[in-house]
């Protein structure tokens, strides 16, 4: 019998069984049921000197195991905080006992009784009444789990990632270490918050669906209002929202949402994602590289117990402080150029260079970007990949930066750091521009751009240099990306195992 065979025949087993309890007026949906404890709980509340005689206890959950002996049935319950035995006996259900034959691995059931030892040692719920909650009709695809010779245990239980992100619900029904990861995640969400809120941050909420988007370098999805009869698009990023909120007066405002950017997939990029944005009225750029610090290395902290964690088999410490790489001179230590200053010929040259050494193929295509494009391009060829412990690039080239500063030092850079941890950015910070005639050209600046090909180029934003002229106090803005956060906390490989339901192609 095939798979698909089989999996048809216990689906079918498992309606007729429905069939059943429906005649015998067994109700196999339930509306509700009365908890007194979770799994977890029940198992505290029981010490030896209780002997058979434990305390009564109303728990629920799905079964997960099952061993029934003639006039006898053990099966687990498990619940979200584990799971805890219970034992059937005729003699304590009388008719009621034979509704068992009619139950199946995965249904939800409640029980109610009270808690004992058995002679194997286990704490177990003797079931004086039972109440079926739901009734699983398709099995859950648990697999196997068994032990190697080494000692390290294998689980068999729906393997393909495919089928678990697409199938994300049973995923987290058989995987108790997937449930974890969304509750550290949850948990890491709450301590940002948390942080922000006790320096006195303010959370806003700001328009998803923009007449113009902006605040960063990506094709936009678009979509169209039909009362309005204009085009709308889903943010790309919350930043000049959350400026706008400066000039009016709120000095310290953050956002944690969602934002969509109509790019390519990869294992650190998904179409939508989430993002924490802050801004601070008054600070720069350094004020900020010491807030993220502390707001990462305390994340990090509280999630794992540590300051070094393990990601990637990489051991990684977010031990403060952390190190700090000139954008300029990083790129010229790898590659002898300085960018500021070199051919576009020169820097494609480098990008053939490097293709050569990891493809070994001469005719690979020569790089079609141009300007500053070009040089992103080769300083995630050269330098990007080097930056796996915590590392603040700072000092961006101008061309790199249209939203950020100057550098007061250096009229070529712009005061911007990004946080690179594994070779990926995962915070992006400027002291922000508040000159609305310097942001004025520069929107002109990413204007041409655009018209000469660059879909991701900035677009003019006139009500937002026009709040600028207004007057927004001095400025420092953190983007962090949450979901590349949770990876490094959760030691996962790809931005889909953190994300519940992420982006997948419709199934055939």
């Amino acid at each position: 019998m095939s798979a698909t065979e089989e999996r048809n025949y216990v689906e079918a087993a498992r309606r007729e069984k429905l069939a059943e309890l429906q005649q015998l007026g067994v109700a196999p949906f339930a509306y509700r049921f009365d908890r007194t404890h979770t799994a977890a709980q029940a198992l505290a509340a029981y010490d030896d000197s209780m002997g058979e005689h434990g305390p009564e206890v109303r728990v629920a959950g799905r079964i997960s195991a099952w061993r029934s002996q003639g006039k006898t049935t053990f099966a687990h319950l498990e619940d979200a905080s584990g799971k805890i035995q219970v034992y059937f006996r005729r003699d304590q259900l009388a008719d009621r006992y034979d509704l068992i034959k009619l139950l199946d691995l995965d249904d939800h059931i409640g029980a109610h009784g009270r808690l004992f030892r058995t002679k194997m040692g286990e704490i177990t719920v003797r079931v004086e009444q039972f109440d079926l909650l739901a009734k699983s009709l398709r099995p859950l695809p648990r697999g196997k789990s068994y032990v190697r010779d080494d000692g390290t245990s294998v689980d068999t239980a729906l393997a393909d990632p495919e089928v678990r992100y697409r199938q994300r619900y049973a995923d987290l029904a058989v995987h108790a270490e997937v449930r974890e990861i969304f509750r550290v995640r949850a948990r890491a969400i709450s301590y940002l918050r948390r942080f922000l809120d006790e320096r006195s941050f303010l959370e806003v909420e700001t328009p998803i669906l923009q007449s113009l988007y902006g605040g960063a370098a990506a094709r936009p999805f678009v979509t169209h209002h039909n009362a309005l009869d204009m085009p709308l698009y889903l943010r790309i990023a919350d930043e000049l929202y959350l400026k706008r909120l400066l000039v009016g007066g709120l000095e310290r405002v953050y956002e944690i949402g969602h934002d969509f950017r109509n790019e390519g997939m990869d294992r650190t990029h998904n179409p939508e994602f989430t993002m924490l944005e802050f801004y601070q009225a008054y600070a720069d750029y350094e004020e900020m590289m010491t807030t993220v610090e502390a707001m990462i290395s305390g994340v990090v902290q509280h999630c794992c117990g540590s300051l070094q964690v393990e990601q990637g088999g990489v051991t990684l410490d977010f031990t403060p402080p952390w190190p700090r790489v000139r954008f300029v001179d990083g790129l010229r230590e790898r590659t002898g150029v300085d960018v500021r200053t070199a051919s576009e010929a020169e820097l494609r040259d480098l990008l053939a260079q490097r293709r050569r050494e990891l493809t070994d193929d001469p005719a690979e295509p020569e790089s079609q970007h141009s300007g500053a494009k070009l040089v992103d391009e080769v300083f995630k060829v050269y330098l990007e990949p080097h930056l796996v412990q915590p590392t603040f690039v700072v000092d961006y080239p101008k061309a790199l930066s249209p939203l950020a500063r100057l550098h007061r030092e250096e009229p070529t850079l712009t005061e911007r750091f990004e946080l690179f941890v594994q070779g990926h950015e995962l915070a992006n910070a400027f002291s922000e521009l508040n000159d609305p005639d310097d942001q004025r050209a520069r929107f002109e600046d990413q204007r041409r751009q655009r018209a000469a090909g660059d879909e991701e180029a900035q677009q003019y934003d006139a009500d937002y240099v026009r709040a600028l002229e207004y007057g927004m106090p001095p400025a420092g803005g953190v983007g962090i990306g949450v979901d590349r956060l949770i990876m490094v906390l959760t030691d996962q490989p790809s931005i889909r195992d953190v994300i519940l339901f992420p982006a997948m192609r419709p199934e055939a």
